[in-house]
């Protein structure tokens, strides 16, 4: 069993207001050695699948077609065997 975390964040040249919120509100808190931020989400999910690399181009088809809006999103994939 493979188990994945797949990351989905706007891209570098898309508004994130988002993330502009989050910035504003912990400069506000007092945490004002905090840069620009950047939210996103997080997919985790665990998969029959046991080939590495079989399992890395369905969840690419998966960020495709569902996961990310390839437009304005990039994603990240990564693969992590199951200890059991």
């Amino acid at each position: 069993m493979l188990k994945a975390t797949i990351t989905v964040t706007l891209k570098p040249d898309v508004l994130d207001p988002q993330g502009k919120a989050i910035e504003t509100t912990l400069h506000g808190l007092g945490f004002s050695e905090v840069g620009p931020v950047r939210q996103g989400k997080v997919i985790h999910m665990d998969l029959t699948e046991t080939n590495t690399e079989t399992a890395r181009a369905r969840l690419d088809e998966m960020c495709r077609r569902l996961l990310a809006n390839t437009v304005i999103e990039d994603y990240a994939i990564i693969l992590d065997s199951d200890a059991e």
